[in-house]
């Protein structure tokens, strides 16, 4: 948030002494970062959520806990009652067994009586802290998994910036060309427009286009545990070739193909890592009724996304 109300200072300061190009740039930046900011303020709510979610699971088995506590403790004291009374009987009945046969003949049947109700109570204890016990334990699991569950996504999110930031610095020539990397939702998207990569119409990819490709397969092959997408889209404008593709949807295709290709071409990176995908004009990012808005749905969008079978265990298990 501090970054994003300096760059609006920033902003502001310079729109008084500079040209309306540089202005209208900034301006871009400018709101680029405020959608930024609300993806990252979604992705936030979204983690806060589901840790409040598993909170309120651990303060539901809590209460189970506390109430088996609570019931064990009434056992307990009815049983101690209980016992207190036998004793009780048992000296009334001693006293009267030396002068009486129907006294002691009634104080015995008060005794199996009370010796009956004694052991139920104590089997009634015994169940109770049998439960009492599973409660716990299963208190115990619950609360290791939700400590376990919040340090694996600490942990991913920490390995996802660090990528972020290796391809940012790796990309850096490529800054203000149609080049951009950020992380949102656990995952990182470089995108890349086609004017840094194909010509109109065209899925061969140009030199400079290439060079990045290679610089951003570079970093990805240290990185052998990241799955990698490479989306292809296009704006509305139906494609007009010479037969060799069937539309928009055959050329995102193709472009993603290429990507894929050259990504190959670095023998560190897995192609079983390696997915690519065409979606046509679905995907836009911005409105097609402007040329600057068709731009940048013309692009290519490499998705890499961490492994996340330790956190689908770790949920299947809660």
């Amino acid at each position: 948030m501090k970054k994003f109300f300096l760059s609006t200072l920033v902003i502001v300061l310079i729109t008084s002494c500079v040209s309306p190009k540089v202005y209208k740039d900034l301006e871009s930046k400018y709101n680029t970062l405020k959608d930024q900011n609300r993806e990252l303020s979604a992705e936030n709510d979204a983690l806060l959520n589901a840790k409040n979610k598993a909170l309120n699971e651990l303060e539901s088995l809590q209460k189970d806990y506390d109430d088996a506590i609570a019931q064990r403790d009434k056992l307990q004291r009815d049983y101690q009652a209980t016992k207190t009374n036998l004793d009780n009987l048992k000296a009334s009945y001693d006293a009267l067994e030396k002068n009486s046969s129907a006294s002691i003949a009634e104080n015995a049947q008060k005794n199996r009586e009370l010796l009956a109700q004694l052991e139920a109570k104590e089997q009634a204890l015994a169940t109770e802290n049998a439960r009492l016990e599973k409660l716990k334990k299963e208190l115990e699991e619950r609360s290791n998994r939700v400590a376990e569950l919040e340090s694996v996504i600490s942990a991913k999110d920490a390995d996802m910036k660090r990528l972020k930031d290796a391809i940012s610095s790796a990309l850096t020539d490529f800054e203000g060309k149609g080049l951009t990397v950020e992380q949102r939702g656990g995952k990182v998207y470089v995108s890349m427009e086609n004017k840094l990569l194909f010509e109109s119409g065209s899925w061969a990819v140009g030199s400079t286009g290439r060079q990045a490709v290679k610089q951003l397969g570079s970093v990805l092959a240290d990185n052998p545990e990241i799955a990698i997408l490479i989306e292809g889209h296009t704006d509305n404008v139906p494609y007009k070739g010479n037969g060799q593709l069937s539309g928009n949807w055959d050329l995102s295709t193709k472009r993603a193909t290429a990507i894929v290709n050259i990504l190959r071409e670095n023998p560190s990176i897995n192609p079983e890592n390696l997915t690519a995908a065409g979606r046509g004009e679905y995907a836009p990012v911005a409105s097609n009724e402007t040329s600057e808005g068709k731009a940048k749905n013309r692009r290519i969008e490499v998705i890499l996304t961490p492994k996340l079978d330790e956190i689908t265990k770790l949920l299947n298990d809660m």
